[in-house]
């Protein structure tokens, strides 16, 4: 395999971890966000820190970065419980730019110059090769395709669906949202922070900018455009959207406005995705 392929195939690994995070929150519980980068910018920076600065090895960080990601992820989400729709989504916004704002000011976090020098898996001493890297890429996705599926299947995923189908009518059933949500942010956090290890392992550097409100409004594009509340839709999503910028090359420069477009034209035509309950592939499949 050629190193541009590897190369784009761990970074189709590591959105598909990103899209099935978010899945988790938009899909499962319904809840909108727009901030999503800013945790995968806290599992990278938080790994970045711990090997560069504090000197631990690639798995205690690993390890160490998640359980701080999950925490923090479950504390920025108390204040989005009672928040709904359009609030919910400001809100999110502004924790994206509050995150972002903090690690490109405080020269403990690298400020605007980022973090170098992010150490690369090894065994004995010796770095592992790209191919290496992208099995433990998909390795991964698969262990989060894994949750994803127990999640939607256990009560937590019933009790999620029925709080976002009509949370009232929830409560009134005396499933509490506020556990279910708090639940559904820890999971989520947990898992963008394997894809945020991973991003800045590989990339061996990471700055502010690679987290910003653009890169949220990507990840919510491929939940949507893939169909949000299944599996396979947020993977499509992340496939699609990581390929076609490579193949439409001359329009790398405005692929936010098309995602913006992308977005747009699913809600009306397709507000279920692609893979939705009334998205385009179930309905061809049911008509052939």
């Amino acid at each position: 395999m050629s190193g541009y392929l590897i190369t784009l195939l761990i970074t189709i690994g590591i959105y598909i971890i990103l899209a099935l995070s978010l899945n988790i929150i938009v899909g499962y519980v319904g809840q909108v966000s727009l901030g999503h980068a800013a945790f995968w910018a806290i599992g990278a920076y938080s790994f970045a820190i711990l090997t560069t600065r504090y000197g631990l090895g690639f798995l205690e960080a690993s390890v160490l970065s998640i359980v701080i990601t999950t925490i923090i992820g479950v504390l920025l989400g108390l204040p989005c419980l009672r928040l709904s729709e359009d609030f919910l989504a400001i809100a999110t916004i502004g924790i994206n730019f509050i995150v972002q704002g903090i690690f490109n000011t405080f020269n403990y976090f690298g400020g605007a110059m980022g973090i170098g020098n992010i150490p690369y898996p090894t065994v004995h001493g010796q770095m592992i090769s790209n191919f290496s890297f992208m099995l433990i890429v998909y390795f991964f996705v698969a262990v989060t395709i894994a949750i994803s599926y127990i999640y939607k299947t256990s009560w937590a995923g019933l009790a999620s669906f029925a709080i976002k189908d009509d949370e009232t009518a929830a409560t009134v059933s005396s499933i509490s949202p506020v556990k279910f949500k708090l639940f559904a942010f820890a999971i989520s956090s947990a898992l963008v922070a394997v894809s945020g290890i991973l991003y800045a392992s590989f990339m061996g550097f990471i700055s502010a900018n690679d987290f910003s409100f653009p890169v949220s409004v990507t990840i919510l594009a491929m939940v949507m455009v893939g169909g949000e509340a299944t599996i396979i839709g947020p993977i499509f999503g992340a496939v699609l959207l990581i390929i076609l910028p490579e193949i439409f090359r001359p329009i790398h420069s405005y692929r936010m406005l098309v995602y913006g477009l992308l977005i747009v034209l699913m809600m009306r035509f397709q507000p279920d995705g692609f893979f939705g309950k009334r998205g385009l592939v179930w309905s061809i499949l049911k008509k052939s």
